[in-house]
């Protein structure tokens, strides 16, 4: 029987677990996006009813346990800016165009916040300079760098969504680093999550209902919130989605605390080591060129930054 201390003598097993388990699932949550695209679901529609049955079912087990985050200046101010800017607009950018750009390449870009939140991280005093650790992160940024530039190098690709899904890994890192700095004072993971979920879910709502309001008379909008009926496959998804984002953001935060804000950013690294065979195997994309290698480096820095101590805080 495992002692109840075994962890502590295993500092890395708890972020790294959080790592690999939260970054399997963003690498499936990609690929459901181009599955809800296929089946008419808006991509805010999408995003903005997941966000919301996630806030509901993390929100409804931090209640039965009694761990609901406080709400307060502080706290608001920390699930607005958190829930915009690392979880609202740039998963928008990633679903809306996944259509575009394919599903394996969506789960390539989400690889790339690693360098973004090292160097800030580094500006900011947050990260000391390790050799061990600045080379995983590097390596992990190098394959999926590798892996993109092979995607761009095809024809028939469009720069406006190229361009428009790089967007999201440069907001992603300033995700990481806000919720490091700003994260209040005696919280736990498990209460800040519901808490991100929620100010999200509340954003894209409301985007959504200005758009239509502002669009009803006028040809009608592009961001819907309507959800298809005629058959169950929409509402399939979205429930698939919601449990999806339900386990990750319950990681996300765990990750967050013990590993800091540069570990934290290699779960894009392994979605893409996950993501890419999933819409290669089961959506019928073309492999990547390179995917062999860019995993390889990949998956080498990412065993780096975890022998490098990550914080354990």
């Amino acid at each position: 029987m495992t002692r109840p201390d075994a962890l502590s003598h295993y500092p890395w097993m708890v972020p790294l677990i959080s790592l690999l388990g939260a970054g399997t699932v963003l690498g499936v949550s990609t690929n459901l996006a181009k599955l809800a695209a296929g089946v008419g679901l808006d991509p805010l529609a999408f995003l903005a009813w997941s966000v919301t049955g996630s806030a509901v079912v993390l929100g409804s087990v931090g209640a039965a346990r009694h761990r609901l985050p406080s709400v307060n200046i502080r706290t608001t101010e920390y699930f607005v800016i958190s829930g915009l800017v690392g979880l609202a607009v740039p998963n928008l950018l990633s679903f809306a165009a996944v259509t575009h750009v394919g599903a394996g390449f969506v789960a390539l870009t989400i690889a790339f916040p690693p360098l973004f939140t090292y160097l800030g991280a580094l500006f900011l005093g947050m990260e000391s300079f390790r050799f061990r650790r600045a080379a995983g992160v590097v390596l992990a940024l190098g394959g999926a760098t590798l892996l993109g530039i092979l995607k761009l190098s095809e024809p028939d690709v469009d720069p406006f969504w190229v361009a428009a899904t790089l967007c999201s890994p440069i907001l992603l890192a300033g995700g990481n680093i806000y919720r490091t700095a700003r994260w209040p004072e005696g919280a736990a993971p498990d209460e800040l999550a519901p808490g991100m979920l929620a100010a999200a879910g509340t954003i894209l709502l409301a985007v959504g209902l200005i758009a239509n309001t502002f669009w009803e008379g006028n040809g009608g909008s592009s961001f819907s919130l309507a959800v298809p009926t005629s058959h169950a496959a929409p509402i399939l998804l979205i429930l698939a989605q919601t449990a999806t984002f339900s386990v990750m953001y319950f990681l996300y935060f765990i990750l967050q605390k013990r590993g800091g804000p540069v570990y934290l950013s290699l779960l894009g690294s392994v979605a893409a080591i996950v993501g890419v065979p999933i819409a290669v195997l089961f959506l019928g994309e073309a492999p990547p060129k390179g995917l062999a290698l860019g995993c390889i480096l990949i998956g080498f820095g990412v065993g780096l930054v975890t022998l490098g101590d990550p914080k354990t805080t």
